[in-house]
């Protein structure tokens, strides 16, 4: 199945039925007063949150949504029926923007969480309705109010525990591979993983993480290059992140600047997603010697400055990876504690998510506007170059 993580729909929700104006007329009942009845409401439009989805894909292809309009009122103060709500299942992990306003509407992080996006009209009023000792024969009636109409950008973001960071070809695939059920695709040639992939990581019985790999992060990739800023958004969900560093690429490249161009791209793209807490993991170790990785761990500290955990790992012989999950485990355990415990700790959490999807939203808008631009310049320059052919 492709996998999908942006789409752009337009929900509807259903018109609030008509109010009726009648008068009851029967036999031997010569006034018989108002007996309209009121419309119905309007179906309203939900999202629900459905952990066997994990992919926009199906928004692709339906992009219009609408519930059910409310029916009419009638005779003999009869109500209309009201128009039945429209339930949309996403993935969890979905984000809900409205376009125009740019207002998160709501971050679907739970199976079963529902979230109204269009409210549904209001019923119209029937002329029984305003019957009173001075208006014995009312001949208003109301109509029922339209149901709102929205345009809604989702943006899926995978949910895990731990994200993998790092350039092409660094060995994270092979990382996902070594310590959980997953299978992304490696092989002995130099590529990409093109969408993300999750794995649950189990140390022991009732001890397990979600590990995230994410395709790998090129120079100028929050500005749009390579496969640019489409990926970095699923860090965010993210609790730690390791950044593997090929200990000995095959193309000379300097680890070490590889990393800082990592953390600049981060930055760029958010300023509160580069201050996640974010772990050093040297892959490929068993290709290079012990001295040699001494002196790259103390280049990391000194020129980067790096004072968290660095593992040296081989992940495509499982080496080191054992320490590494008990110690990512025993993170994200007192993270857990924390969230459950210290309501001062989950406020701090809850806000910094809130800053990083602003920031986030914001660069990739930017990132468009600037796309579009170029665009539109080498348009521009086609243009010009026809004119100069006559």
């Amino acid at each position: 199945m492709k996998f999908v993580d942006e789409a752009e729909i337009t929900v509807e929700a259903g018109k609030g039925g008509n109010g009726c104006m009648s008068f009851r007329r029967e036999k031997f009942i010569p006034k018989g007063g108002p007996d309209g009845g009121d419309g119905g409401d309007g179906g309203s439009v939900y999202l629900v949150g459905d952990a066997n989805l994990n992919t926009l894909v199906d928004f692709r292809y339906q992009r219009r949504y609408k519930a059910q309009a409310g029916q009419g009122g009638m005779g003999a103060n009869c109500t209309g029926k009201a128009g039945e709500d429209l339930y949309v299942r996403v993935p969890v992990g979905t984000s809900v923007v409205d376009k125009f306003t740019e207002e998160l509407i709501a971050d679907i992080a739970e199976h079963g969480q529902t979230v109204v996006v269009a409210k549904g009209g209001f019923h119209g009023l029937g002329n029984t309705r305003f019957k009173s000792s001075t208006n014995r024969s009312p001949t208003k009636a109301t109509k029922g109010t339209d149901g709102e109409v929205r345009t809604l950008q989702l943006q899926l973001k995978v949910i895990a525990d731990v994200g993998l960071l790092g350039m092409p070809n660094a060995g994270k695939s092979t990382l996902l591979r070594a310590v959980s059920a997953a299978r992304p695709k490696v092989a002995d040639y130099p590529f990409t993983t093109l969408v993300p992939g999750l794995g649950v990581v189990r140390i022991e019985l009732e001890r397990s993480f979600v590990m995230a790999d994410i395709p790998g992060v090129i120079e100028g990739a929050s500005e749009g290059a390579g496969l640019g800023f489409r990926f970095l958004k699923h860090l965010s969900r993210t609790r730690l992140l390791l950044h593997l560093v090929d200990a000995a690429p095959l193309d000379d490249a300097d680890p070490v600047q590889q990393a800082q161009a990592i953390v600049d791209e981060l930055a760029s793209f958010s300023p509160t997603l580069a201050q996640k807490e974010r772990w050093l993991v040297l892959n490929k170790a068993d290709m290079a010697s012990a001295e040699q990785l001494a002196v790259l761990e103390q280049r990391f500290r000194d020129e980067l400055g790096w004072q968290l955990p660095i593992y040296r790992i081989s992940a495509i012989n499982s080496g080191g990876c054992d320490r590494l999950c008990q110690d990512v485990m025993r993170s994200v355990e007192q993270h857990r504690r924390r969230l459950a415990e210290d309501e001062d700790y989950k406020s701090e959490q809850a806000a910094r998510d809130q800053r990083m999807e602003l920031e986030i939203r914001q660069s990739i808008e930017r990132s468009r506007a600037q796309r579009a631009a170029a665009r539109q310049a080498l348009e521009d320059d086609d243009f010009d170059d026809f004119d100069d052919d006559y």
